[in-house]
């Protein structure tokens, strides 16, 4: 993660060289129906539906700045303050690119009316991006999810791009990586698979709900690691859908009713029947992992603990209060109600315990909840039912702990949180 300006030289040529900038913001989001599969890897299509909740940016996002210039001599890509090298060429950054660039439209000087620039000037022009997360990379936290929505979001203000259709830019997102089509909207989103169009233009997000629908949900996230997954996502799909009949059969039988059963519960605010479904979901899908061959493991002994946690919680409250789910890694997020998020954090925090209280702030990420969750006594009933299999973790094993909510898809940044520091050489 980086928030330090990248100083980039650009050559002066025949005179000051304009450039045409545009910086976005652009959140993750967490599958509570999960995408595990693609159909077709050419466009980067699932084997199933999808649904998640997209969170909100004000720890976990995506900050990316895009700039062209006819003074660029060539398409560049930093990501969290490193260059990579020929990453530009990629099929996910190109598809990305190329996509929104050809729905590019005109920039209209807004006081002369004049064109500043045409549709054909644009595809003149190199591009520069440069993008961060606020979030460990690669860890289980849809960090591509939030990075290729940020670059899709960012090159569509910097182009004025326009759709053709509805939901084409998502169309578009998906092929740099696939979650990121839900990271386009706030609040839930679902990601329809598609397979009905020869080009898979009807493989698109739509918003099952924005988020101001259900502003109750929260979510507790903990980081159990924030090194980079020992196998991709990418690389684990493709083995799951060579090997696993479970996988298979999950996507036949199975993802459809429970993308009829959460959409209802969603618009009806049916926590219960939300937190199951999600948390079963979840399970299933490191089941098909597990029967992957040979087998895939991004759950750990600290995830399975977690697991164990929230069903004593829930079975002690006789109600459904907090429902586990876990991407392709060993993060929990644990969504809840806002009536009982204290609770639940004062829960996590006893037995996933902070080195010190003195270091509290920098382990709980919202000063505010530790220091009611700190002061919240657990029911004496509760820790009983708790402790009959679970017992106090080790400290570290939860390296931090996230508490946010849902929130909108990305945002437009003004001028002073620009990536690039550009120098006129």
């Amino acid at each position: 993660m980086t928030t330090n300006k990248i100083p980039v030289a650009v050559p002066k040529a025949d005179g000051n060289p304009t450039i045409h900038k545009a910086t976005v913001s652009a959140p993750t989001n967490i599958a509570c129906i999960k995408y595990w599969g693609k159909a077709d890897s050419h466009y980067n299509t699932p084997i199933n539906d999808s649904l998640s909740l997209t969170l909100d940016q004000s720890d976990l996002r995506a900050v990316t700045s895009a700039s062209t210039s006819l003074a660029f001599d060539k398409d560049r890509l930093w990501l969290n303050g490193s260059e990579e090298v020929d990453a530009a060429s990629s099929k996910r950054f190109r598809a990305c690119v190329d996509g929104v660039r050809a729905l590019a439209t005109e920039k209209i000087d807004p006081d002369t009316k004049e064109v500043i620039v045409s549709k054909d000037d644009w595809k003149k022009m190199h591009v520069y991006i440069a993008s961060y997360n606020t979030f460990p990379t690669a860890a289980g936290l849809a960090s591509s999810a939030a990075g290729y929505a940020a670059l899709v979001a960012a090159l569509v203000e910097l182009f004025g791009a326009k759709e053709s259709y509805p939901g084409e830019f998502t169309a578009i997102a998906r092929q740099g990586s696939g979650s990121a089509c839900r990271s386009l909207y706030g609040g839930f989103v679902a990601w329809r698979a598609g397979g009905e169009k020869s080009d898979w233009s009807d493989s698109i997000a739509e918003q099952v709900a924005d988020e101001t629908h259900w502003e109750e949900v929260r979510a507790v996230i903990c980081v159990v690691s924030d090194a980079k997954k020992e196998t991709s996502s990418t690389a684990g799909m493709s083995t799951s859908v060579a090997t696993s009949e479970l996988l298979a059969f999950r996507a036949k039988e199975v993802v459809s009713k429970r993308m009829e059963l959460i959409e209802d519960a969603i618009k009806a605010k049916d926590f219960e029947a939300f937190g199951k479904v999600t948390m079963m979901d979840s399970n299933q899908f490191h089941a098909t992992c597990l029967d992957t061959y040979p087998p895939i493991f991004y759950m750990n002994d600290v995830s399975r603990s977690i697991v164990q946690l929230v069903h004593r919680y829930n079975d002690w409250a006789g109600e459904i209060r907090a429902a586990y789910t876990f991407d392709a890694g060993p993060n929990a997020v644990l969504y809840t109600l806002d009536k009982h998020v204290i609770e639940l954090l004062a829960l996590v925090l006893k037995y996933y315990p902070c080195e010190s209280k003195d270091l509290m702030g920098d382990y709980v990420n919202n000063k505010d909840m530790v220091t009611k969750a700190l002061a919240f006594e657990l029911d004496a009933g509760l820790l009983e039912a708790v402790e009959t299999s679970c017992s106090i973790r080790d400290i570290g094993d939860v390296k931090m702990v996230y508490c946010t909510r849902g929130g909108p898809g990305p945002q437009t940044l003004d001028a002073s949180s620009e990536v690039f520091e550009f120098k006129v050489e």
